[in-house]
């Protein structure tokens, strides 16, 4: 049965052009978790690998059209070399081809970094206090 579908327990490693497509495709759903792109085009690192970590299933239960969604923790890369954490909700079949982080070092990294890194909100009104 589909609603006892565990949560994927992979990580998946995203260049930034494939972010701000996920982004984009969120942003049209209309998804609840989501980034404006135009700020990742602005701020995300443009050579930078940047993590998706699956935490939970979302539906919308007021858009049965729109397929439940993987609601991912997002690590992204800065232009600035700073990380900063946000959530993404991420079709199935959006995130199922995606590349799986595989090395456990590299996978240890990510979550180090989810715990110690602050949110976009907190980064946005750190470097402009006005914005966020």
């Amino acid at each position: 049965m589909i609603s006892e579908q565990p949560v994927p327990r992979e990580v998946k490693a995203v260049d930034t052009a494939s972010l701000l497509a996920l982004e984009e495709r969120a942003y049209e759903l209309r998804l609840n978790s989501r980034l404006d792109p135009a700020l990742l085009r602005a701020h995300a690192a443009p050579g930078g690998t940047h993590y998706l970590w699956p935490a939970l299933w979302n539906s919308l239960s007021h858009r049965p059209d729109i397929p439940r969604q993987l609601r991912c923790e997002l690590l992204i890369a800065l232009r600035t070399g700073e990380h900063v954490v946000g959530w993404l909700d991420v079709l199935p079949d959006d995130f199922a081809p995606l590349p799986r982080v595989t090395s456990r070092a590299e996978g240890r990294e990510v979550a180090r970094l989810l715990g110690h890194v602050p949110s976009v909100r907190e980064w946005l009104l750190r470097e402009d206090p006005g914005r966020a």
